[in-house]
């Protein structure tokens, strides 16, 4: 059995409504599940979703203090004052500042821009910036996706005579800035109805306000587009709108750098998607802001220069590679640290992670928290730590369900700085806070976490079929785009298929190839990143998936394929290690590599072998559940660890033994009843001990040549060689053929010598118990010895299932 790395929560779709608007608007029945399942039951909702509309967006005066910003702007250019754009360094940053310098050159304004630096100033607004800007004569500065916190430095802006109107999306704090104007969906008092803009978003409203609805040029959601689904906002309600017309736009592009984009990170601009934008595009614009300075990415996505912008963009994919680089090391760092306290722990980690680094890049601190978040599956702080200042700057990323924000807010005393959402937020804290910190987070945990919150969880739309994956079928489903959060890929549940091939890709073999067979119908799929699990499934498995779909083109031929996310064998595996000889090694390697994928914790892994050799290997197998075959058929326990435990712990058993006789198999069965593996680690016998499985020919053969023999070769050790190399039969196999033929009063023993009964009595063989037990016996063998992975494993559920 392997576990999947996730729990799928399968949305169950109403049937009726899909069939419906599969009918009504004739639509695939996939896809019509799909709509229902995310909520459009009825065929005006459906359509809507579908089609889309331009008259979706709301009217930006909707937006508090919406009215107050545009007052402020236009007095700005009736006077000619001197404006600033305040970015952040993230791609929605970018894309907010970028956004505004275009509605500023449209507007003639006069008007500069600043962004912090990420690690040497950190987020927000900071008074030495507002000093710099009064010293240039500014006047007015507008924020963009930043200041709904910059109480402070708001007020000193105030001070030199420098305006503020703020447009953010962050969640508000209980005291706000006394800007001129405060433009956020979240606000309180605001009741714009939909409250999942982006910072761009929020920006482009401002756009809209100012030039009005139908005058802002529609190629500038391309830019909006990229900060939305950069930073993770809803791609619903007008987001939905906004990403659809800019992603539609980036395929014949005015910007030069959208182009030089899409270029450097091969998209083809036919295929563009907001998928491409997530995963291509984004973390080069982001890669400008961690590694160096963001006003780089912003000349990137503002110039009119073609040339300019193909260089600009193979700088950010070579910060995007020294990012990778740099990622990946932290990442080993950081887990280093966690597995050496893991003992602390009664799960070995704690319920929220705190790791910081002196020296780490804060401007990765975020993908790096990421990434221990899907390993560990805890809230999780990844911090740098400043060894001059010792002031630590880091980022978070959190659960469903435990809202990272607020378990900041109850640390603010120990927090010089920090913003954020629910799922992901930013702090600055002083190294000597880190053990407060990290203290206090773990005590709010424990009172609101539960079991059950800790269970990676990942939401499913659909549990389908492999016939029902048609090409046509997979490219309809692109009529759900643009997909990104609260409209995600669609994820499609199937049970049961059937691998018919399972092979690790790529330079390195990181990546999993899969072909799967369910009634007939066969898909091919890419799990990337779990090119190890080739060495764990074997041809015949059944399995479980979790995948996204795709269209895998290739030389003009198209055909859909599964983007595997998860899977899962629900069955009892047998695990293929006959004959190694390195049994010690194999048992290491499950349990070092293989502890993620199947149950090999304290007194779940089970080693069984015979009872001689279970004696001589206590000491070496003090910590595993060692296990022994007795001289009859019961198992009995051999170390502390199976008895403490017990049988009922074992969930992955290895065996190094061969059982003796059928009879002590099925009792593995009766014993061990949590089996979850079956690992063979066992010796194939020689050619000399091997039995066959008996039949009448075999036996008329031997008790022929003991007819012809008998009189001249009654020497047993002598006959039993002689039969063995006239028949081509082992000598155990001899050997207990002649039990048989004694059994049934067929030949006589004494004394080593061998005789026939000259007046047998008419007995068939299979009235002899010793005739069934070597067919039993000899089968058995076969199957643990010679037969294939796959007619293995069927053999041995079924002896299961006769035993349960």
């Amino acid at each position: 059995m392997i576990h999947s790395q996730y729990h799928w929560n399968v949305t169950t779709p109403d049937q009726q409504a899909a069939q419906q608007l599969s009918i009504e608007l004739g639509i695939a029945p996939l896809t019509a599940a799909l709509l229902s399942g995310r909520g459009y039951t009825t065929v005006p909702e459906a359509e809507a979703f579908l089609e889309g509309s331009r008259t979706a967006s709301h009217d930006p005066f909707l937006l508090a203090g919406m009215q107050e910003a545009v007052e402020r702007i236009r007095l700005a250019l009736e006077r000619s004052e001197k404006i600033w754009i305040y970015g952040d360094y993230d791609a929605d940053g970018v894309s907010s500042t970028s956004l505004m310098i275009q509605l500023l050159r449209h507007l003639h304004a006069d008007f500069d821009m600043y962004i912090p630096h990420r690690s040497k100033e950190g987020y927000g607004l900071h008074n030495h910036a507002l000093d710099q800007a009064n010293a240039q004569g500014v006047t007015l500065i507008i924020t963009v996706d930043t200041g709904i916190s910059a109480v402070e430095q708001i007020a000193h802006a105030n001070a030199l005579g420098i305006d503020v109107v703020v447009t953010d999306h962050h969640e508000p704090p209980a005291e706000l800035p006394q800007a001129v104007a405060l433009v956020n969906p979240k606000l309180p008092y605001c009741n714009y109805p939909f409250k999942g803009l982006a910072g761009v978003g929020v920006a482009y409203k401002l756009a809209q306000a100012l030039l009005g609805m139908e005058n802002v040029p529609e190629a500038w959601l391309e830019i909006v587009s990229i900060g939305t689904v950069a930073d993770l906002m809803p791609l619903e309600d007008e987001n939905r709108m906004m990403v659809r017309i800019g992603v539609e736009h980036m395929k014949n592009s005015s910007f030069p750098g959208v182009r030089a984009l899409m270029n450097i990170a091969a998209i083809d601009p036919t295929q563009m998607t907001a998928t491409s934008i997530a995963f291509a595009m984004a973390p080069r614009i982001n890669a400008s802001g961690r590694m160096e300075h963001a006003s780089r990415a912003v000349e990137l996505l503002t110039t009119e220069n073609m040339s300019l912008a193909d260089r600009i963009s193979f700088e950010l994919d070579q910060l995007n590679k020294s990012r990778q680089e740099l990622v990946n090391r932290m990442v080993q760092e950081a887990i280093a640290m966690l597995e050496s306290e893991k003992d602390q722990y009664p799960h070995g980690v704690p319920d929220v992670i705190v790791v910081a680094g002196e020296g780490w890049n804060p401007g990765v601190v975020g993908i790096v928290a990421s990434k221990l978040l899907d390993r560990y599956y805890r809230p999780t702080i990844v911090l740098g730590i400043d060894p001059e200042t010792g002031m630590s700057k880091g980022s978070a990323r959190s659960i469903a369900g435990y809202d990272i924000y607020r378990a900041l807010l109850d640390c603010e005393d120990v927090l010089d700085h920090f913003g954020g959402h629910p799922s992901a937020a930013g702090m600055s804290l002083h190294r000597d806070q880190l053990d407060a910190f990290r203290r206090k987070l773990n005590d709010r945990a424990a009172t609101l976490l539960t079991e059950e919150d800790l269970i990676p969880q990942t939401q499913a739309d659909y549990e389908g079929r492999i016939d029902q994956l048609t090409l046509a079928a997979v490219e309809e489903l692109d009529r759900l785009a643009p997909f990104g959060m609260s409209n995600p890929l669609p994820k499609i549940v199937l049970r049961g298929a059937t691998i018919s091939q399972a092979k690790a890709i790529g330079k390195t073999l990181d990546h999993l190839r899969l072909v799967v067979e369910q009634n007939g119908s066969m898909i091919e799929g890419v799990a990337f990143g779990k090119g190890e699990l080739a060495e764990l499934l074997s041809e015949g498995d059944v399995i479980d998936i979790l995948a996204e779909t795709s269209i895998n083109e290739w030389r003009g031929n198209r055909k859909p394929q599964l983007m595997v996310q998860d899977l899962a064998v629900p069955g009892l595996q047998i695990w293929d290690r006959r004959g190694s000889g390195q049994w010690d090694r194999n048992l290491q390697h499950i349990r070092s590599k293989w502890s993620r994928y199947m149950a090999v914790e304290s007194g779940q892994l089970g080693v069984l072998c015979d009872e001689k050799r279970a004696e001589t290997l206590k000491s070496q197998l003090s910590d595993v559940s060692l296990w022994g075959y007795d001289r009859q058929v019961d198992i009995a326990a051999c170390n502390h660890v199976s008895i403490q435990h017990g049988a009922e712990a074992i969930r992955t058993l290895c065996l190094l033994s061969l059982p003796a006789h059928i009879q002590q198999l099925d009792h593995i069965f009766a014993t061990f009843t949590s089996l979850e593996n079956i690992v063979l680690l066992h010796d194939r016998p020689n050619q000399q001990e091997r039995l066959q499985i008996p039949d009448r020919d075999i036996f008329k053969l031997i008790y022929g040549w003991l007819s012809k023999s008998s009189q001249h070769m009654s020497d047993e050790s002598k006959l039993v060689p002689y039969l063995s190399q006239k028949t081509s039969s082992s000598v155990r196999m001899v050997q207990m053929m002649l039990d048989v033929f004694e059994e049934l009063e067929f030949i006589i023993r004494h004394n080593g010598t061998i005789q026939m009964n000259q007046a047998p009595a008419k007995r068939p063989l299979h009235s002899s118990q010793l005739y069934r037990e070597l067919g039993e016996l000899a089968e058995m063998e076969y199957m643990l010895c010679e037969s294939d992975l796959p007619q293995l494993t069927s053999w041995m559920i079924s002896r299961m299932q006769g035993v349960s």
